[in-house]
């Protein structure tokens, strides 16, 4: 009871915060998607924002997602449910199957194998590319310079590219990170902007993101067991 209660706190407090950087920002709080990222998360630690009538979720892998989302879709079959992790060709299938949106495009061998998931399942679904922001070898995304090259090619392939993610380097100010993908969405015509996790989403909101990643401040922090 008294997690449900705490997360309940977590996510007003959340929206409260959103809707104060949108106004700072001189934007409409409608034009911020909040995504839930419910990765490592049971679905009784998910089912209380759920009641709450939140319904855009997202998760790092195709498998785990697979093992608790179907379920939970017989109650709440309006849910969204966003890819935000790496994720590998051979998966495009079951994530073009599974998932609403795929935030983590970021190679061409990628934008075929969901071209072609997409083609055969019938299924549209919109796209981010990811960006490697930082330019940091350990991180996924594309290359800053290739990427206007690989929206060219996922846009030839059919796909909906909806905007640009990143995922900014630890430890130092996001805001130039923010700022150079919010300049590269809009030298290649795009406005969907999936940036700003938990510790910098104000900054992100600021800065133009339209979907912001938040998990820790709405589940609290994972156990060590997982």
């Amino acid at each position: 009871m008294e997690n449900t209660e705490s997360r309940n706190t977590a996510f007003e407090d959340i929206g409260q915060r959103i809707s104060k950087a949108a106004k700072a920002s001189r934007r409409s709080v409608s034009d911020i998607e909040l995504v839930a990222i419910s990765k490592t998360r049971t679905a009784d630690e998910i089912r209380p924002l759920l009641d709450r009538g939140h319904r855009v979720f997202g998760e790092n892998r195709v498998q785990e997602a697979a093992g608790k989302w179907p379920e939970l879709r017989q109650d709440y079959a309006d849910v969204e449910l966003h890819l935000v992790g790496q994720l590998q060709s051979n998966k495009a299938a079951d994530a073009v199957e599974l998932f609403d949106a795929i935030h983590s495009i970021d190679r061409l061998s990628l934008v075929k194998a969901l071209a072609k998931a997409m083609d055969k399942l019938d299924r549209r679904i919109p796209c981010f590319v990811q960006v490697n922001i930082g330019e940091e070898s350990q991180k996924g995304g594309c290359a800053i310079e290739d990427t206007a090259s690989l929206i060219s090619q996922a846009q030839a392939a059919g796909i909906k590219v909806a905007g640009l993610m990143c995922v900014p380097p630890s430890n130092v100010s996001p805001a130039p990170y923010f700022a150079l993908l919010a300049k590269l969405a809009k030298g290649n015509g795009l406005k969907g902007l999936s940036m700003g996790m938990s510790g910098d989403f104000e900054s992100a909101i600021m800065l133009g993101a339209t979907h912001i990643r938040v998990g820790t401040a709405l589940f609290g922090e994972r156990s060590s067991a997982g």
